[in-house]
């Protein structure tokens, strides 16, 4: 069993930056993909981005490609979301999820197993 813990939410300023941390406890092999998504207030969960812990192969959606950054230490079994200059749309939870023999290009929610409980992000204009 995977267990996804999520911190380093909070409020920030339009164009300011956070980074999230999700570290996940259990099993956890090199063949997982760790992923970011969020859900704003009265939408549907999106796809942010992903890493595959194995050769940390990245892939990333477009409303935050170029702006957010994800990365993993795997002694650590962290997965980190750098998100810079942030923007009023980036409001939302942040969930982190995990699982195993997912094409990294994926965005579907349906691929992953284990997810976190979230962590919230305001960005203020």
């Amino acid at each position: 069993q995977v267990h996804l813990v999520e911190s380093g939410g909070g409020s920030v300023e339009a164009g300011g930056s956070l980074r999230l941390a999700c570290v996940c406890f259990g099993p956890f092999f090199p063949g997982n993909t760790v992923a970011w998504f969020r859900q704003a207030p009265g939408k549907e969960r999106e796809f942010v981005a992903a890493i595959r812990s194995m050769d940390a192969t990245t892939h990333y959606a477009d409303s935050v490609k170029g702006r957010f950054t994800i990365s993993r230490d795997n002694a650590k079994t962290t997965v980190y979301l750098h998100m810079n200059s942030l923007k009023p749309e980036d409001t939302a939870d942040y969930y982190c999820a995990a699982g195993s023999l997912i094409s990294i290009s994926s965005t579907s929610q349906s691929n992953y197993k284990y997810w976190g409980q979230g962590t919230m992000v305001t960005v203020s204009s």
